[in-house]
């Protein structure tokens, strides 16, 4: 379906990891779907008449985007960030530009511009660690690293523009996995496949600590669900968004089970996070429920890879901070 049918949806950061995914789906729906990205990752949006790339840096001077057909932007959703602690660690000062500096001028022009609804993607690491049995999202924020740290005040920025026609809808999502045109091998469920199918031996650094994961195509689902919710169902909510809560040793026997590889375990690990997430609420709001599985996952990269559109050769574009160092933003 072309032509934008449904109106005009703005994603910043649309040729990321799970953007690049998000818009295509967003398009073969009837949106036109306008697209802020840098492209440092390469031009991974696929081709479709309902998508407009506008290279972009979310630290130049704000704007929204006007569509040519006299509409207006009604939504965005925001995806832009430099993501994970190492990128992080690599350039704080860049990471705090991108993460959080921008953020605040980039909400008010939107507000100004007659967006009604804001759709933020923070993170479920804002929770660090926690022994509780299922965390929601009013659990106490516990985060480690700069990272999520910026992540938190991003929420808070977010909620004080809130008024009777500008929305904010903060997600929290767990760690994505699943395949993308923009493919991403840093991610522990696709980090650990990418292992098995190049070496047959997976390596882990610790069994009992717990994640949160989801599928990228759940996660895709989930915002289209929030762009075509009535305002009224989503307005000002924090929304966890996870599939399952699985210790890191699971998840290397779901990928040693599919794949046939060994398990090597060396318990060096210093990334402390460990929390389960329930995502009872945007169940209960919005009646959304994940589909898919970190099996699901580990067996559409597996398929992919078999079917030759998948490489799992090293490669800067899969991996976050060497793309970032091999482009000098270290």
């Amino acid at each position: 379906m072309a032509g934008g049918t449904k109106g005009s949806v703005l994603v910043c950061g649309g040729a990321g990891y799970v953007g690049s995914k998000l818009v295509f789906r967003l398009a073969t729906q009837g949106y036109r779907v306008f697209v802020f990205d840098t492209f440092w990752f390469g031009p991974t949006l696929p081709r479709h008449p309902n998508i407009f790339p506008i290279t972009y840096d979310m630290r130049e001077r704000p704007f929204i985007p006007t569509p040519t057909d006299g509409s207006r932007i009604k939504t965005v959703i925001h995806l832009a960030c430099i993501s994970n602690d190492p990128c992080f660690d690599l350039n704080p000062a860049l990471a705090r530009a991108v993460n959080f500096e921008c953020f605040e001028p980039f909400v008010a022009c939107a507000r100004e511009r007659g967006v009604e609804r804001f759709i933020y993607a923070s993170s479920s690491s804002v929770y660090g660690i926690s022994d509780a049995e299922r965390v929601t999202e009013d659990h106490p924020l516990n985060p480690l690293t700069d990272y999520s740290r910026y992540k938190i005040e991003c929420e808070k920025v977010l909620l004080r523009y809130q008024r009777h026609d500008f929305h904010p809808v903060i997600v929290r999502p767990a760690t994505v996995c699943g395949t993308s045109p923009r493919m991403r091998f840093d991610l522990i469920v696709n980090l650990l496949t990418r292992q098995a199918i190049e070496t047959g031996v997976i390596t882990i650094h610790s069994e009992t600590n717990c994640r949160p994961n989801i599928h990228i195509d759940d996660l895709c689902r989930l915002y289209e669900y929030l762009v075509e919710r009535p305002l009224a169902q989503v307005s000002g909510q924090i929304f966890n968004a996870g599939g399952e809560n699985m210790t890191l040793l699971e998840i290397a026997h779901w990928v040693a089970l599919l794949t046939g590889a060994g398990i090597i375990l060396k318990p060096t690990a210093t990334d402390g996070r460990s929390y389960r997430i329930t995502s009872w609420l945007v169940e209960r709001k919005i009646g959304f429920r994940p589909e898919k599985t970190v099996a699901d996952a580990i067996s559409d990269i597996c398929g992919a890879v078999r079917a030759g559109s998948l490489s799992t050769a090293p490669s800067p574009l899969t991996v976050n901070i060497e793309r970032m160092r091999e482009l000098g933003l270290g």
